[in-house]
């Protein structure tokens, strides 16, 4: 079994990522196809593309995402909104739909809102999809409308005696916004997603719009029968070497279903040492894994939620477990300043008009403060904004 550092781990993760040097334009299915890029809060994933494509403006990943749609956004991962390449919709989707007796992804919560309702998640899932065949005629804009429409379409197909219960005020913050049906709609939005049933519009200005994925590609979603084996490469291929533990936080499944999907490419594996820890990862990456490791883009301002920070065991970024709860926070988190793979700093921006203001907090007197304005400077640019100021701590 080869024994790997955490620098060949780096090195290794970073390649995968696309982030050891920039990618033309041409690539940018390739690049987003790896992992898929998380898009909330909304422009995330224009960050991540554009640290990762040449040149690349917000308006360029946006041409992409509406005017070619060569990607595609709806919930995915984890029940969180993500963008991914449209050809490649069932490893995104289809492949996080769980079997029997193991739960969706992302609908813990719908339990208070079910038993205002007295019924099971099966019989109210069952409601919405009938219902959603609708969403194929129109795009709604903002979520809180998309919920309460397909509660209003679901409304006549429950029982008379539920009514009164389905119209009634949410138990979850937003009584005057949201109704228990609209509640439960929201829930059950993520399972309608993965089902193929359900996708983002074009943003509106700041807001979001939904409208049925057959209304956005002009067919229904094609399911091959390797989308799960599909999903679990991408996922050591960009986060290995791994564990079917790791792959489930990733996904936000249960053990089981993480276990089952592990098993599609169980043949595939070879098990390693890294950091002292066994796991395993594709057979055909080893050669690269065990390569020495080398970092020709060595200092890289990667946003909040970049794919190459949703790793799993989070001390291969920074062994600190302190300022590993700076860098992974509830909410909000900042953006990362990486220096051969290891996140030594934090950086945070706010936009006045045309301007950004940046702020950069480092952990080491090691990175290059001109090459860090630089890059400032250039995460602007990609923005259309003009860099008003940088101020490090």
């Amino acid at each position: 079994m080869a024994d790997v550092s955490v620098e060949q781990v780096r090195a290794f993760r970073l390649q995968a990522h696309h982030l050891d040097g920039w990618r033309p334009r041409a690539s940018a299915l390739e690049v987003v196809g790896a992992c898929g890029m998380q898009n909330s809060p909304p422009g995330t994933w224009e960050t991540a593309l554009a640290n990762r494509i040449e040149g690349c403006s917000s308006a360029d990943a946006l041409q992409l995402l509406y005017g070619e749609r060569s990607f595609m956004q709806t919930w995915s991962l984890r029940g969180a909104p993500y963008v991914f390449p449209t050809a490649e919709a069932d490893a995104f989707l289809t492949a996080l739909v769980p079997e029997r007796g193991e739960p969706w992804i992302y609908t813990d919560g719908i339990g208070l809102a079910l038993d205002a309702l007295e019924i099971g998640f099966g019989e109210a899932l069952a409601l919405v999809l009938q219902a959603m065949p609708r969403l194929d005629e129109v795009t709604i804009a903002s979520k809180v409308a998309l919920d309460q429409t397909l509660a209003d379409w679901v409304e006549p197909l429950l029982p008379p005696e539920k009514r009164a219960a389905w119209r009634s005020p949410s138990m979850y913050g937003n009584p005057d916004k949201q109704t228990v049906g609209g509640a439960a709609v929201s829930f059950l939005l993520r399972p309608c997603a993965f089902l193929g049933l359900v996708t983002f519009g074009e943003r509106d200005d700041t807001t979001p719009t939904f409208t049925s994925f057959k209304r956005w590609t002009g067919h229904a979603l094609d399911v091959r029968p390797d989308a799960q084996a599909r999903l679990v490469r991408k996922f050591l291929h960009c986060y290995g070497p791994a564990t079917s533990a790791q792959l489930g936080g990733w996904l936000g499944c249960s053990g089981v279903q993480a276990r089952r999907l592990w098993a599609t490419v169980a043949d595939e594996l070879e098990p390693v040492c890294a950091a002292g820890s066994r796991a395993f990862v594709l057979s055909s990456d080893r050669e690269r894994l065990c390569e020495p490791p080398a970092f020709p883009r060595d200092l890289l301002l990667l946003g909040a939620h970049d794919p190459y920070l949703d790793q799993r065991n989070r001390a291969t970024l920074q062994s600190d477990k302190a300022l590993q709860r700076r860098i992974w926070r509830t909410v909000a988190n900042p953006g990362a300043i990486v220096l051969r793979g290891e996140v030594v700093g934090l950086w945070t921006t706010k936009k006045k008009g045309s301007k950004l203001e940046t702020a950069l907090e480092l952990w080491s007197d090691e990175p290059d403060r001109t090459r860090l304005q630089d890059l400032a400077e250039a995460h602007a640019a990609a923005r259309n904004l003009e860099l008003a100021s940088t101020n490090f701590a």
